[in-house]
């Protein structure tokens, strides 16, 4: 399950959709994002910050808050939630709960915690704002577009940039909130890019990098699709085919996308 490791980031990969969960840590706390998918994945991560946790504070980052990054939140009672204010305030917190349950329903699959929707500590408000811990500073980003309550957050001095569900290599741009906003938070992840220094990105699906060419890449496509998803079908769904190996088991999500982008505009 461990698919990056160094001495201050670890990163989880689920067998499902290759989600990410990633801990970063110092010698003042430890901080988690989005513990997923299976409950032997979560189990994993939970015998991970008990070996490693001792007496240092737990932070748990939901980088937002579709059902299978929060599927985890159970797990760890102990931590302080960071997540941005429209995560907290969301409107449907109980039908987000509900699609765990039917998850779990539906392939048959026992937790040994409760699955709940979190409660979150530190409300995110405006971008730039930071939190400090130890010796690392945490600014955050609001990053709406995927959903409405989407967050990045860039860990200094490691130059670590989670970025969510954004800037996957194994996954086009999921548009669920708005194409509006998708395009503007890419501006947005640009900007951080040019004005952090990012050595390592960590997407919420897909592969970790340390390589500057390779996250440039990943947004340039990013950008590529939202800007040309309204020029005709077939250029781009070449393109995803092309670039993207599951396309096919996403393809209904590209065709919510052009209807998502028809009806914003």
């Amino acid at each position: 399950m461990i698919h990056y490791k160094n001495d201050h980031l670890t990163v989880f990969q689920s067998s499902l959709y290759q989600t990410t969960s990633a801990i970063v840590e110092n010698d003042a706390v430890m901080i988690l994002t989005d513990p997923n998918w299976l409950p032997h994945e979560v189990q994993a991560i939970r015998e991970y910050v008990d070996r490693e946790l001792g007496n240092r504070q737990l932070y748990i980052i939901f980088t937002h808050s579709d059902f299978d990054h929060i599927i985890g939140s159970g797990a760890f009672p102990e931590a302080k939630v960071i997540a941005t204010e429209e995560l907290k305030n969301h409107e449907h917190k109980n039908e987000i709960v509900q699609k765990i349950h039917q998850f779990d329903q539906r392939y048959y699959i026992k937790r040994d915690y409760e699955p709940h929707y979190p409660h979150v500590d530190y409300p995110i408000s405006r971008d730039g704002e930071k939190l400090e811990l130890g010796d690392l500073s945490l600014t955050f980003y609001k990053a709406p577009g995927h959903t409405h309550d989407g967050l990045f957050t860039v860990v200094e001095p490691l130059g670590i940039f989670l970025s969510g569900d954004y800037l996957s290599d194994v996954e086009f741009p999921f548009i669920f909130s708005s194409y509006i906003d998708y395009k503007k938070t890419l501006k947005k992840a640009e900007s951080i890019l040019r004005n952090h220094t990012v050595h390592i990105h960590v997407p919420g699906h897909g592969s970790v990098t340390e390589d500057p060419a390779e996250v440039e890449r990943r947004l340039e496509e990013s950008m590529y699709y939202v800007d040309n998803l309204l020029q005709g079908s077939e250029p781009v769904e070449a393109f995803c085919r092309e670039r993207y190996a599951f396309f096919e088991g996403m393809k209904n999500i590209h065709s919510e996308n052009i209807e998502m982008a028809k009806k914003n505009l």
